[in-house]
């Protein structure tokens, strides 16, 4: 009797689970690339701007500020990262470099545009980084602090970076 209820159970499941095991596929309207296609022509026709950059968002301070800080952080790190690896690569030791850069006798120009180019990012991203850390702690969100925080920094990053420039 069991052997019976047994066979016939399994019978029965295997044709429930033909029943459930079949595809069920609903039609397929469109591909994504014609969804696509639908949705850039509409935008044409409706005269939208296909790309925000400089359509949509005008520049501002903060905008600015945000992607001076990050230009200068990555434009130092790889500094750092490749005057490292030159250093290590090349033959002889630092002492030497150095007479070999005196000995160009490059002008005062020249040394000033350098000591700037070394001065502006350190000088910038270190100030900028204390308004984000003012951020952190949530002091500074208001639009008109907003502002004025950007506009400080800025002022004090060219004083500042004249400093090292021209008095160090």
């Amino acid at each position: 009797m069991a052997a019976l209820i047994r066979v016939v159970g399994r019978q029965c499941l295997l044709q429930q689970q033909s029943f459930f095991m079949q595809k069920r596929v609903a039609p397929v309207s469109s591909t994504a690339y014609e969804e696509m296609k639908k949705y850039w022509d509409k935008n044409r026709k409706l005269q939208r701007p296909l790309s925000p950059f400089l359509t949509v968002y005008k520049p501002h301070l903060a905008m600015m500020t945000s992607l001076t800080h990050r230009v200068t952080g990555v434009a130092m790190q790889c500094a750092v990262a490749g005057i490292s690896i030159t250093l290590l690569a090349l033959p002889g030791d630092y002492p030497h470099y150095l007479e070999l850069v005196k000995s160009m006798s490059l002008g005062p120009a020249f040394i000033y545009a350098m000591k700037l180019i070394l001065a502006f990012p350190v000088t910038y991203h270190f100030l900028n980084g204390i308004r984000h850390l003012a951020w952190d702690a949530g002091v500074g969100f208001g639009l008109k602090t907003l502002y004025k925080s950007g506009y400080f920094v800025m002022a004090l990053t060219a004083v500042v970076t004249t400093y090292f420039v021209f008095f160090l």
